[in-house]
């Protein structure tokens, strides 16, 4: 699915959802008291704009509401998480029965606040086992120490777009699968022309579209956070070591200043214009999407995919990948909370349900069975990332107090330590998790 709510929301959704926490903290037990057999009308906020994932949605709704006559969905699209917060601490009937956000940063304010109801009870009801239907990455950062207050609705992978006709002129047979391996392509796929590019390798700053931290912290599988539950950035050598080779990655393909130059030029993520469409770039670092744009952009090159690499002495991990999604949960405010755990169960559980979605807006399905359908529409680039989402190893950030904070806290260090602004790396990684533990500790 295209991102573009996502990316343009997802650094402010922390700070939207800490003005919840205070509304919504010390709410009272469930209010799971109405009858699901009866006639009621539920309504269903969520983020999808695009005129075809509307349509998707809708369809969905409707096969629902067939399966499901006494109970009437009333949906409303292009949601923000803003809006969805204004209306929660207001409450009263205008306000949604069943939410969906693109914003997995924002489930440990949503748990801890009380926004969301816990829907362990609601699965234990319906007698569904969580563990044995969602990979364990999609129930990580769905939940909140216990409190599972959403389930998934689809999945993101992320892994490694290129320029099979690049890799060919240059002589490279295949993708790299270590990190050594990916700057030395890099380097050979590299065409330098005077202080800029006729085409770059990759590019590697973290402003970058989806380069970010995380994307790249995945492939060292780092822990966050300790078993105390502060953070581990500065304890972890993952960390240290991604951040390490990122920076000698940059140096290899021109240094930071004239990658930044080069950047500049670049178009918008989501347009025809971006420099993977346009060969200005030979392999981009991106979810399961990418493809699709690229072709519908009229990329004129053999796209191919694979996994991110892996460091070298842990080849043995390679296919794993970060992993993210949507969430959907249901409001602490609703009256209706049986009827809305109806629809939360459908779309999130039924298989058919989450493969038609899956194919219709092309992302990854977020259950074991979808995952596994003969309904699911695969090509080879594609399928890529559903083994990356089925890989024992991949994992994602985990759900805090503070939202996402603590991972654009990461992100801000992680950008001076490219720019060469971070001249004691140790000092800096212990600065930026005892600022992590403070602002989480002001969240809770």
């Amino acid at each position: 699915m295209p991102r573009t709510y996502r990316a343009a929301c997802a650094a402010a959704a922390a700070a939207a959802i800490s003005l919840l926490a205070s509304a919504c903290t010390g709410q009272g037990p469930s209010r799971a008291q109405d009858d699901p057999t009866k006639d009621v009308t539920i309504t269903f906020w969520h983020g999808w704009s695009a005129p075809g994932e509307v349509k998707a949605i809708q369809e969905n709704i409707a096969r629902f509401e067939k399966a499901h006559p006494n109970i009437h969905v009333r949906a409303t699209g292009n949601m923000t998480d803003d809006k969805i917060n204004q209306s929660l601490r207001a409450g009263g009937d205008k306000a949604p029965d069943v939410v969906s956000s693109f914003t997995t940063d924002s489930v440990g304010k949503f748990c801890s606040s009380g926004a969301f109801v816990d829907l362990n009870p609601f699965l234990a009801k319906s007698g569904i086992d969580k563990t044995a239907l969602f990979p364990k990455p999609l129930l990580d950062y769905t939940q909140f120490k216990g409190d599972q207050c959403t389930l998934p609705l689809l999945n993101d992978a992320y892994g490694l777009y290129y320029d099979n006709d690049a890799f060919k002129a240059a002589g490279i047979t295949g993708p790299p699968k270590t990190w050594s391996q990916f700057t030395e392509v890099a380097k050979r796929l590299t065409k330098p022309k005077g202080d800029t590019y006729e085409r770059l390798g990759v590019m590697p700053v973290f402003h970058g579209y989806e380069t970010t931290p995380m994307r790249l912290a995945a492939q060292w599988s780092p822990t966050y956070f300790g078993a105390d539950g502060t953070s581990n950035l500065a304890a972890d050598p993952a960390f240290a070591k991604m951040l390490t080779y990122q920076k000698g990655l940059v140096e290899a393909l021109g240094g930071y200043r004239k990658l930044e130059k080069y950047r500049a030029g670049f178009g918008d993520e989501w347009g025809a214009e971006h420099p993977f469409h346009l060969g200005k770039v030979a392999m981009q670092i991106d979810g399961e999407w990418r493809g699709a744009m690229a072709r519908e952009a009229g990329a004129k090159f053999d796209i191919r995919t694979a996994p991110l690499p892996v460091p070298d002495d842990r080849i043995g991990d390679y296919g794993k990948g970060y992993l993210s999604g949507t969430i959907v949960g249901i409001a602490a405010t609703s009256a209706r909370q049986n009827a809305a755990w109806e629809l939360v169960k459908y779309l999130t559980t039924d298989t058919d349900a989450v493969v038609s979605f899956a194919n219709a807006i092309h992302n990854v399905p977020s259950t074991l069975p979808a995952l596994a359908s003969p309904k699911l529409k695969v090509d080879p680039g594609f399928r890529t990332f559903l083994d990356i989402a089925r890989h024992p190893k991949s994992n994602t950030t985990p759900a805090q107090a503070d939202g996402g904070t603590y991972q654009l806290t990461f992100q801000e260090f992680a950008y001076r330590v490219e720019k060469g602004a971070v001249p004691d790396l140790a000092a800096g990684l212990a600065a930026t998790a005892a600022q992590i533990d403070t602002d989480i500790a002001k969240a809770k």
